[in-house]
């Protein structure tokens, strides 16, 4: 194939076959993500998995893949193997040591797996943590579920939407009301009646007068 290329271009031969080499696993790693999903996605249907199961699924399958991709292009590029796994599983031991000295994330990590397990609740369904009680608390629709948090999508009466994030081992220390399909009821402002009119009464004495006003 050289002797078909111009004289000019021997000299970068070395490079393009670098690039070419580093386009083709790229491609390649993004054709099985793509295959992964579409697998995923026919056991999800098929087995009617939990949407929790199939998100994990997805993202460690990404993981996987990307970082197999990347182990292959630095070696392209001269980096060894070897050398990368070593500095990995250092760095992987050191995070773990770190990771399981902090208590509350490894409860929190803990009562994820709990909560995949006994599944109080699903993605998309709109809950609500009580404080004590029937007291209102911390309130939302389920949008994300991972490893340390619940992300939480919150209305406002006013207008306007936030993302709350709370702590999966709080799922475990307040009672969780839960609605499917329908937002979570907003209180109904102060000072608002019925009858579109403000009535004021007084009193005095042994009896009471209302006074009406259109």
């Amino acid at each position: 194939m050289k002797a078909y290329l111009p004289p000019w271009l021997h000299v970068w031969l070395g490079e393009i076959n670098l690039v070419l080499q580093v386009l083709a696993i790229v491609v390649g790693a993004l054709v099985l993500r793509w295959l992964a999903r579409r697998l995923v996605n026919r056991l999800h249907r098929r087995y009617d998995l939990p949407i929790q199961i199939v998100v994990s699924a997805r993202r460690l399958s990404g993981f996987v893949i990307g970082f197999g991709a990347l182990l292959m292009i630095l070696e392209r590029f001269g980096v060894s193997g070897g050398v990368l796994w070593t500095a990995f599983t250092g760095f992987a031991a050191v995070a773990a040591v770190a990771f399981f000295a902090a208590w509350s994330v490894l409860t929190n990590v803990f009562c994820s797996l709990l909560l995949l397990l006994t599944r109080p609740f699903r993605l998309h369904d709109h809950i609500e943590l009580l404080e004590n009680g029937e007291r209102a608390g911390l309130a939302g629709r389920v949008v994300d579920m991972n490893l340390i948090f619940v992300t939480l999508e919150e209305t406002h009466p006013a207008g306007g939407e936030s993302l709350l994030r709370v702590p999966n081992s709080l799922f475990f220390q307040r009672a969780t009301r839960r609605w499917r399909g329908e937002p979570v009821p907003q209180p109904a402002p102060a000072g608002s009646r019925d009858d579109g009119g403000a009535q004021a009464s007084t009193g005095g004495g042994g009896g009471a007068a209302v006074t009406s006003f259109p």
